[in-house]
C-alpha cells in the first residue's frame, strides 16, 4: 500500500475536483479525505479505501492510521495501537512495526 503512493498522504479538506477512481466520484467541497499527489486515496472517514492504495496479498509497506476524537483518550488510541500491532506480529512474526505519533490541533 505504501508503495503505491504518489508523495505524501496527507489529511485534507477536498476541493471538490480531485482525481478520485472512486465509482461514487469526486469527494465534495470540504470532505475530509486522505490524499497524495496522484489524488484521493481514501474518504468517508478513513473506510473507503481506492484500489491504488489498498493492502493486498503483494503489499509489503503498508500505513494504518489510527484517529481519534473525543471521548476517546490517548491512552485508548495507544492501546488499539498496541492490539493492531501485536495482530500483525502474529499473523507475520516477521514484521516490522514503527509508530508516530501526530498531535492534533485544538
Amino acid at each position: 500500500m505504501r508503495d503505491r503512493y504518489s508523495g505524501p498522504a496527507r489529511l485534507v479538506r477536498a476541493e471538490g475536483d480531485e482525481a478520485s477512481e472512486e465509482a461514487l466520484g469526486p469527494p465534495e467541497p470540504g470532505e475530509v479525505i486522505w490524499r497524495d499527489d496522484a489524488g484521493v486515496t481514501c474518504r468517508k472517514w478513513n473506510w473507503r479505501q481506492v484500489a491504488r492504495t489498498r493492502i493486498t496479498e503483494e503489499t509489503v509497506n503498508a500505513l494504518f492510521v489510527l484517529e481519534r476524537l473525543e471521548p476517546m483518550t490517548m491512552e485508548e488510541l495507544k492501546a488499539a495501537g498496541e492490539e493492531l500491532g501485536d495482530l500483525l506480529s502474529e499473523l507475520s512474526p516477521e514484521v516490522r512495526i514503527s509508530t508516530r505519533l501526530v498531535p492534533g490541533r485544538k
